[in-house]
Order: structure tokens, then C-alpha cells, then sequence
């Protein structure tokens, strides 16, 4: 079934798109949510406008994605917490707090945009993936810290020592 996307409708298409989909995800979904109407002739012309200013704002939101994704590319998150002498963290780190240090250090990152395969649970440093979008990332080096502990370079690399230490004890 051909319907009109009245919405993005992220992993179909954008805004005034007719696009091929199941029957029964466009009556039970998409038409009932209003993302999307039957097409026609008129409905066509009457979005076309529209569509166009959707398309250049989706280039400068994408412009900006891509900057920020340079920007942020290669960078350093060091977060502390508190952890065991094996260095188990007492809870994880997440995505929101990666978001915020990132933040906090002037780059454009959204909670949204931070991926993790699973929370981080382990003292030292670790490679997370920024997607801003489907084709623009970026990686980030979190790097965990034991609570008390002064944050640097140092610090991270004494607490890699003691955990391999402790490892073959």
C-alpha cells in the first residue's frame, strides 16, 4: 500500500514522501497516528511547498550534525564514580552523564545521540559511539575514574595497573 508521509518518520522517509508499506502497518499504525494520509493528486500538490522548506531546514540541521560531529570527534569524557578495589562500579555510567560531561565541555550532544552497547560498569577508559545521524558519527573516549581520585591521565592509567594487578592475583 502507497501512503503519504505527513510526518519523518525515521527508517521510512521524510515529510511528503510516498513510500510503499505493508497494509496492515499503515492502517494500524500510520494512518490512525496521523503520520501519514492516502495519496492523491492534490494532497501531493498541497505538501509540495511545505516539503521543500522541510528539505533545506533537513540540510542545515544535517550542515550542524556534521560539524558537531568533528568537533566532538576524538574527545575525552572523564567521569568518576564509585567502584570497588577491582574497579566494579556501584551502579554504571550512562548515557546522560556522558551527554552532560560533553556538554559541559562546550560540544553540541544531545542525551539522544550517545550510544552504548550497555551501560558502562568498569573502572578505566572506554570507546562510545556519537550518532547524531544515520550516516554522521563520531567517537568519544570516556574514560572512569574511581570516586576520590583526582581526574587526570595519571589516574586513569594507575587504576588500569590495579585492575590487571587484581586480575591475576
Amino acid at each position: 500500500m502507497d501512503v503519504l508521509l505527513c510526518e519523518d518518520v525515521e527508517n521510512l522517509g521524510w515529510y511528503g514522501e510516498v513510500v510503499k508499506v505493508s497494509v496492515g502497518y499503515a492502517r494500524n499504525y500510520l494512518l490512525p497516528q496521523r503520520l501519514a494520509v492516502v495519496p492523491s493528486e492534490s494532497k501531493i500538490k498541497a505538501m509540495a511547498e511545505e516539503k521543500s522548506k522541510r528539505d533545506q531546514h533537513r540540510k542545515v540541521v544535517f550542515e550542524n550534525f556534521k560539524k558537531a560531529a568533528e568537533a566532538v570527534e576524538g574527545a575525552e569524557a572523564v567521569l568518576a564514580a564509585k567502584a570497588n578495589e577491582q574497579g566494579h562500579l556501584f551502579g554504571s555510567i550512562t548515557e546522560k552523564e556522558i551527554a552532560e560531561n560533553l556538554r559541559g565541555q562546550g560540544f553540541a550532544v544531545e542525551d539522544k545521540f550517545i550510544r552504548l552497547e550497555e551501560h558502562i560498569k568498569e573502572v578505566g577508559q572506554h570507546t562510545v559511539k556519537v550518532k547524531f545521524a544515520a550516516d554522521i558519527q563520531a567517537t568519544v573516549k570516556v574514560t572512569v575514574v574511581p570516586e576520590g581520585q583526582p581526574i587526570s591521565t595519571e589516574a586513569t592509567d594507575a587504576s588500569k595497573e590495579g585492575q590487571t594487578e587484581t586480575e591475576q592475583q
